[in-house]
């Protein structure tokens, strides 16, 4: 066992803490590494935790990892949780609940004395199970490659690293080693009930695929092994893509749509899960099924979106996709809640807005536009005054919206004005209208109406100016 710890780098800290249920594994475990703790240079602190699942049984087995502490001289934390109580409130599997209370206080008790590793007791049996569950659950390759000598828990205020030093040693090893150094360890009869999918794969299934192949953990095994190298090789050209197909800003990771679709669907699996990664912290919640339902989405229109764990929208937007908590985050537009009249001349404030227009005379205009006023952007545009009036407001788009874009003949319905400019369903709703009473005059940003242009005819000019302000309430 020291060199698969020193092969793989299982211990880094000065402290480590071992999580010890009284079974024959952890019991295995932490005896072994209290004979190695010179070599390892670490101390021990044991971790007990009384799920209150099994009345006296479970104890009994407190007590019994108290004292087995106490004669190896290592210190240890003892604690009991109300599992169902935590079932209820999340609603949990009983399984995924205890496993939530469980890791929950090994963090704190991991913190409490300076550490931030736990070694857990998981042999070669436990991968095997572990790989037929994910199979069966269909994890897909990730799932495949079972358990790893080390991973990440993250909690609510740290991150835990599980090591698992005995994933080599299997659980008749474990028992046959407490036999001979007389640790009596203790039995966890719920691991006989077959309710947990774990214990109906360890004593139905796997002696069933044993009789159609005596070596099949050796195949699942072997199996885990090609699928962990072929994921560290996704892993690492999803490294080297990452900058290429993602940016990120703030709570939202866009993602290139034209270099998505090029690549091949194992990098691009790949790099949805390290983008919601990115932003979540972790992939407990995500199923092979919702990386399947994304790539699925890929070629799909834009304006569509998905759903996802953790409060996620990935959304299909004209040359990208983008995912994050809030779909409207990348919005330049601040909301407009209601309608604001324009000073006309003057400069009028709105949420997030500077309005300035300027009447200017004919005599200003040139062929080749208004004179002196230098180059225009899509949030500066010039209209003819007669045309357009001095009583406009600004609003947000209305149902039934319709105008006459700049160069077109006939009325446009403004839905499709704006899927065919490509203006992102989140904004449509933020993209600010100058009105007349009679007309649209502009959908700043993109047009102005072609009936409001100026041409040689026109007498006065109307020149319109947004700037953003601080104020984007």
């Amino acid at each position: 066992m020291l060199g698969y710890i020193r092969q793989h780098h299982l211990v880094s800290d000065q402290h480590l803490l071992v999580a010890v249920s009284g079974g024959p594994d952890s019991v295995c475990l932490l005896h072994i590494l209290t004979t190695l703790q010179d070599e390892l240079d670490i101390k021990l602190h044991v971790a007990h935790l009384d799920h209150q699942l099994r009345g006296a049984e479970s104890a009994a087995d407190a007590r019994y990892v108290a004292r087995l502490a106490e004669q190896l001289g290592i210190p240890s934390t003892i604690d009991r949780r109300d599992v169902k109580a935590y079932q209820a409130r999340r609603h949990l599997s009983l399984e995924e609940a205890a496993r939530e209370v469980r890791y929950t206080f090994l963090a704190e008790v991991a913190r409490s004395i300076g550490t931030s590793r736990v070694a857990v007791g998981h042999t070669t049996d436990d991968n095997i199970e572990t790989i037929l569950m994910h199979l069966i659950r269909g994890s897909g390759t990730r799932g495949l490659r079972g358990l790893q000598p080390n991973t990440r828990w993250p909690s609510a205020d740290s991150s835990l690293t599980i090591i698992r030093p005995l994933l080599t040693v299997s659980r008749q090893e474990t028992s046959a080693y407490c036999y001979d150094h007389q640790l009596a360890p203790r039995t966890d009869t719920s691991n006989q009930s077959l309710s947990p999918l774990r214990n109906r794969i360890r004593h139905q299934l796997l002696p069933l695929l044993q009789s159609y192949n005596q070596r099949v953990s050796d195949a699942l095994l072997r199996t885990a092994r090609i699928a962990g190298d072929d994921l560290a090789f996704l892993d690492k050209e999803t490294a080297r893509l990452w900058n290429k197909v993602a940016r990120r800003q703030g709570d939202i990771i866009i993602l290139d749509k034209a270099r998505l679709l090029k690549l091949p669907s194992a990098l691009q699996r790949h790099l949805l899960r390290k983008a919601i990664e990115e932003l979540l912290g972790n992939l407990r919640d995500i199923e092979t099924r919702h990386i399947e339902e994304i790539i699925a989405a890929l070629p799909k229109p834009a304006g569509k979106s998905l759903n996802l764990p953790g409060g996620l929208t990935f959304s299909i937007l004209y040359d990208r996709y983008q995912l994050g908590m809030d779909s409207t985050a990348l919005c330049p537009f601040p909301v407009l809640k209601t309608k604001f009249a324009l000073k006309i001349p003057g400069e009028t404030l709105l949420p997030g807005w500077q309005v300035t227009a300027a009447v200017i005379k004919r005599r200003r205009i040139t062929r080749n536009g208004v004179e002196g006023t230098g180059p225009t952007d899509n949030f500066t545009v010039y209209l003819d005054l007669d045309k357009a009036g001095d009583k406009a407001v600004v609003r947000r788009r209305h149902p039934g919206d319709r105008f006459q874009p700049m160069g077109m003949n006939q009325l446009k319905k403004m839905g499709e004005f704006m899927v065919d400019a490509k203006i992102p369903r989140a904004w449509r709703q933020r993209v600010p209208i100058i009105c007349s009473p009679e007309q649209i005059l502009w959908v700043v940003g993109w047009r102005i109406d072609d009936r409001v242009k100026v041409t040689e005819n026109t007498r006065h000019v109307l020149r319109l100016e947004f700037e953003r302000t601080p104020d984007t309430c």
